[in-house]
């Protein structure tokens, strides 16, 4: 399915900022946002692994202990809310509080701190977690599956919707008392509990999106183990046959050695094992055979449900290239221009190809405050190792091999590019950097060169039409780049002038 993103209009610096304090059956976290309305850059985050769920299974009540992690971590998240100035802070509480016959305890320490706190019912849970998989994947087509501590939740997500859903309480805090009672009791549980509410095979054919830090935790494992070239965790892929292969390697590794894997959470070491069994089980009960991580859960998808429709269609990719070359560039908005520019040289490409040249163009600026000698890396770098969503590591690569060569790393693809990526999809990408530093040579970051010039394959002839009035912007540092391009094109350079040129913006 291929979604078609209305073009988002240019992205201003946003400093209201937006709080949510996520008290979770696991941990309690509070994350502060600001940025574009679409895609909030995350400007602060901290999380406590206060348990609220352990004791549920047995006791049907928050421990003790588990009240007294909360009480300083919700005085200190609302503090912190109140000192970072955030315009609206919300509070939001899940399964443990939910169920526990002592949840109340825990609204009341909260309301003595002044937070009134929502708390939201299972189908609740699983909508925002859906939505939330939509805002970062918005051609999402499958199960998303959110493991917390305290519950499961199942939701089916299509066409930018959450659909379907369901919650069972089956949180990783619940599953070691399952496990314990025998081999196969926790199997045959969710089996039952699947087929109850009509959700066994429901993912034949489908991909289990990933919610959730115990499973985003196995993912982190398995990149370990395999070496995997990119430490990006959202749109990371598992099949069945690697959940078990995981499932063996916990069973043989210390907690010692599991702590030296680089950005292991510690606090999720102790429930990696009970979340793989559930994944385990889930997988082959709902039919999916393959599953994708996401990073935007719950919180992400409470933020997007507060949007307006046509916030919503724009694509999160765009808005975030808007905002880092505004915010790193020397010549906001000269992104759209460029990418307007050279477009008519790439009017073959398929419309995901184009949305990552368009990228490209928006992030061309972002490195001019690195050293010269390090300016491709820091581009490179920028596109694999970026925030970035709705792009998978087949695109960063494209988009890393744009960056570095509109850097002046020339048509090399440096490691790890040409382990996420195909040659000819990397040439393609070079010629869309070769494009880019063409365009920003010859216009010198303003927009009227741009807007009274053409770039176009006539024949075998790349050629820069230049309006009469700029003809004097033509030199050789121009005429240079100018011919890598041809070149690259397999074409010969060749530059004209006309008397009026006009160009409106797409």
């Amino acid at each position: 399915m291929t979604l078609f993103f209305r073009k988002a209009s240019p992205v201003r610096a946003e400093t209201r900022r937006t709080a949510i304090i996520d008290i979770g059956s696991n941990s309690i976290r509070l994350v502060v946002y600001q940025g574009p309305a679409r895609l909030p850059a995350t400007l602060f985050n901290e999380k406590v692994m206060a348990g609220l769920g352990r004791g549920l299974s047995t006791t049907g009540r928050i421990d003790e202990e588990g009240l007294a992690l909360a009480r300083p971590a919700l005085a200190r998240f609302a503090l912190l809310a109140r000192e970072l100035e955030a315009d609206d802070v919300r509070t939001v509480a899940t399964a443990a509080v939910r169920d526990a016959s002592n949840g109340g305890d825990l609204l009341a320490i909260a309301r003595d701190l002044g937070l009134e706190v929502e708390l939201l019912a299972g189908e609740d849970e699983a909508t925002a977690s859906g939505l939330g998989v939509v805002s970062a994947i918005p051609d999402a087509d499958g199960i998303v599956g959110d493991l917390g501590g305290g519950s499961l939740e199942l939701v089916r997500v299509r066409d930018g919707k959450a659909e379907e859903r369901v919650s069972f309480p089956l949180g990783v805090l619940r599953v070691a008392a399952l496990r314990a009672e025998g081999k196969t009791v926790l199997d045959r549980t969710i089996a039952r509990a699947l087929a109850g509410a009509g959700w066994s095979g429901a993912g034949i054919g489908l991909p289990l999106y990933l919610v959730g830090g115990s499973w985003r935790a196995l993912a982190r494992l398995d990149m370990h183990q395999t070496r995997y070239p990119l430490p990006v965790l959202h749109g990371y892929r598992m099949t069945p046959e690697t959940i078990a292969r995981l499932m063996r390697t916990l069973a043989q590794l210390s907690k010692g050695k599991l702590r030296a894997i680089p950005n292991l959470s510690v606090g999720r070491i102790p429930t990696m094992s009970d979340a793989g069994a559930v994944l385990g089980s889930l997988l082959r009960h709902l039919g999916s055979e393959t599953t994708i991580v996401s990073a935007f859960g719950l919180r992400e998808g409470l933020l997007y449900q507060r949007l307006s429709e046509e916030v919503r269609a724009q694509d999160p990719l765009i808005v975030a290239a808007h905002e880092e070359g505004r915010r790193l560039g020397r010549f906001p908005e000269h992104g759209d221009l460029l990418n307007d520019w050279i477009a008519p040289l790439f009017d073959d490409e398929t419309p995901a190809f184009a949305r990552l040249r368009h990228a490209a163009c928006l992030l061309g600026d972002v490195g001019w405050l690195a050293n010269p000698e390090f300016r491709a890396e820091r581009g490179m770098e920028t596109a694999l190792h970026g925030n970035w969503v709705a792009i998978d590591a087949h695109g960063r690569a494209m988009l890393g091999q744009a960056l570095f060569t509109c850097f002046g790393g020339g048509s090399d693809s440096p490691d790890p590019l040409m382990r996420l990526a195909d040659p000819v999809d990397l040439e393609r990408a070079m010629q869309w950097g070769l494009a880019i530093r063409l365009g920003q040579r010859f216009s010198g970051g303003v927009a009227a060169p741009l807007e009274r010039s053409r770039l176009t394959r006539q024949g075998e002839q790349l050629v820069l039409d230049i309006e009469s009035g700029l003809a004097g912007l033509r030199g050789e540092a121009v005429d240079r780049r100018l011919k890598a391009l041809a070149n690259a094109l397999e074409r010969t350079p060749h530059v004209t002038t006309s008397d009026a040129i006009s160009r409106s913006r797409a």
